[in-house]
């Protein structure tokens, strides 16, 4: 199988090349450089990276086209990935060292309650056109991202303690953020908020309709920010361009004013296969989100081709069988209420959990690129992954030990029935077009065989797909992906907590259905406001063992982050923190002149 994806990707990579130079020819060279002003502000960021060279461009390809320009709305990874080159936050996560650094705001202050965050800005920054940032448009920004009828997908993280924080201005230079109880995430808090101009939205804010400003349609002068580059063009189907930021806050060590790039381009282009065919004909510099087999494929000849690969290990994103646990109505769902009384039981879920081999799904499915995992935390999260807890090895002979024990026993026919002599057999929903989760599907279903178990694997269109597991509660089980986002516990809270948005085994409960349940909201709660690292440390690890003893979802794996890149990249730095080649986009360059429209 991996010669023939190999061969195939040959094929296909020479037919790229014959009319690569073609569809090159349609990006225009780089546009000269905006002029910049005389002096990078007084209190501009150094770069830690060593200083590279001006000029040229960089073209990524995106699966799928950004739904927004606004920070306020987006929670598709495309528009955040063009968004986050746009904007800047006040303090961010540095996503190779896991830690937070300063970057808009050059200090923040804490009370000793751990209630209090004082923000001090650097002096001399302007937005993108050139306006002065101040500490009004900070107030502006977090009052937008606290207000309720905009509903922001981080507004969430703001409520501390039942009740938002009360945001004030302290003087044109320093914003005092008032917490309603400590917080443990410190100044953390403060990541992935961007600073929006106040003279730009102040007018759509007031009119209600700021949730909808900065939609494709807006002009590109209109879309105002902090980052390091601003829009240029948008051709709806073929690409997204950027250019260089001229009044940027960043310098290298030399004095340079960054970004060093004139221009960054994103293509849309569907599918993994086809990225793999530009990225190899030079039509782009960075790739990244590499199954293991296209992974293999280009690393057959990445040398030849100036090509540097690397595999970073698990990520933060993990995959998992989840089965319905919802509260669902009898008479509407008879079959899904019916399996329930399986479902519901540890001894069921665990039996399920030993017959699958996840070494086999890492090998088969990713190559070896993935790792079995215990629980929803990877060891790709240094920071707080609890190592004592160990994947489940596969074990057929000790699942029919607590299938029996649960009352479950092979029938003469060799299926497995339960008590009332209901043959057991369940259906696993899976997203159309994703192929390494239907493949794992089919594997599972295979695993559940040799203990009498009948597994049919359904798939959906993806649209239809989280309908079922959010909506109607359609399904018996699911496989599927979460994770990706922080390494910080908080991150995880709208998974673990009962009332969670994302708390998949039993969506919308009132109240915590099962003790372990409510001893996870505590924990969760308790880490929240703890201020000694060793004892959120405990607190969380232990909300890791009542995950792995309960088994509310079937941990199977976590994919490795693959991602490569053309040697001329310079400053190339992926990590596993999203996203993971262009997190320091300000940073990278061209080691040579880039030929027009181009690699």
């Amino acid at each position: 199988m991996r010669l023939r994806a190999v061969s195939v990707l040959v094929v296909l990579a020479a037919l790229a090349a014959i009319v690569a130079g073609r569809l090159l020819r349609r990006l225009p060279p780089p546009p000269p450089a905006a002029t910049a002003p005389a002096e990078p502000p007084a209190e501009a960021l150094v770069s830690p990276r060593p200083p590279g060279r001006p000029g040229g461009q960089l073209v990524v390809a995106l699966r799928a086209e950004p739904r927004t320009l606004n920070p306020l709305t987006a929670a598709d990874n495309p528009s955040q990935t063009v968004i986050w080159r746009l904007m800047a936050d006040l303090v961010h996560v540095d996503r190779r060292s896991q830690l937070p650094v300063p970057a808009l705001a050059r200090r923040v202050t804490t009370s000793d309650d751990g209630r209090r965050f004082r923000l001090e800005l650097r002096r001399g920054v302007r937005f993108s056109d050139g306006h002065p940032l101040d500490a009004g448009d900070v107030v502006f920004s977090l009052r937008a991202y606290l207000d309720e009828e905009i509903a922001a997908p981080q507004r969430d993280l703001l409520i501390v303690g039942g009740r938002p924080p009360a945001v004030r201005r302290l003087d044109d230079y320093t914003v005092e953020v008032e917490l309603a109880a400590p917080y443990a995430v410190g100044e953390r808090l403060f990541d992935g908020f961007a600073v929006l101009p106040e003279h730009r939205l102040a007018a759509a804010y007031a009119e209600g309709r700021l949730a909808s400003a900065w939609d494709l349609a807006t002009a590109p002068e209109e879309v105002v920010g902090l980052g390091p580059f601003r829009l240029v063009r948008y051709l709806p189907g073929q690409r997204l361009e950027l250019e260089r930021n001229p009044h940027y806050w960043k310098v290298d060590a030399a004095g340079q004013r960054l970004p060093y790039l004139e221009r960054l381009i994103f293509l849309f282009v569907p599918s993994e296969d086809a990225q793999v065919l530009r990225f190899q004909a030079g039509e782009s510099q960075l790739i990244d989100g590499l199954s293991g087999a296209n992974f293999a494929a280009l690393e057959a000849g990445a040398a030849a081709r100036g090509l540097r690969l690397l595999d970073l290990g698990p990520g933060l994103s993990y995959s998992f069988v989840v089965f319905n646990l919802n509260d669902v109505d009898p008479a509407a769902l008879p079959a899904v209420a019916r399996k329930q009384r399986w479902f519901r039981q540890l001894a069921f879920r665990r039996a399920v959990s030993l017959a699958i081999d996840r070494r086999a799904l890492a090998e088969v499915v990713y190559h070896g690129r993935a790792t079995p995992i215990a629980t929803h935390v990877s060891p790709g999260n240094k920071l707080w992954h609890n190592a004592a807890l160990k994947p489940p090895r596969r074990s057929l002979e000790r699942a029919r030990a607590l299938l029996a024990e649960a009352g479950f026993a092979a029938g003469e026919d060799g299926r497995l029935r339960d008590a009332a002599g209901e043959p057991v057999a369940f259906s696993i929903l899976t997203s159309a077009g994703n192929r390494e989760r239907a493949q794992m599907a089919a594997m599972i279903q295979a695993d559940l065989a040799p203990l009498g178990i009948a597994v049919r694997v359904v798939s959906l269109e993806f649209g239809t797909f989280l309908e079922r597991l959010f909506d109607s509660f359609d399904y018996e089980a699911a496989i599927l992906a979460l994770g990706g986002g922080d390494v910080d516990p908080n991150s995880d809270v709208a998974v673990l907590s009962s009332s969670g948005a994302h708390h998949l085994w039993h969506l919308g409960q009132p109240a915590p259905a099962t003790p372990w349940e409510a001893e996870i909201d505590r924990l969760m709660s308790a880490q929240m406001t703890a201020r000694d690292p060793a004892v959120r440390r405990e607190l969380y690890h232990r909300v890791q063992e009542l995950v792995a003893e309960n088994v509310p979802m079937i941990f199977l794996l976590s994919p490795n982050v693959l991602v490569g890149a053309h040697r001329e990249v310079g400053n190339f730095a992926p990590a596993i923190l999203h996203h993971p080649t262009l997190w320091n986009a300000d940073e990278l360059y061209r080691r040579a002149p880039a030929p027009a429209g181009g690699r």
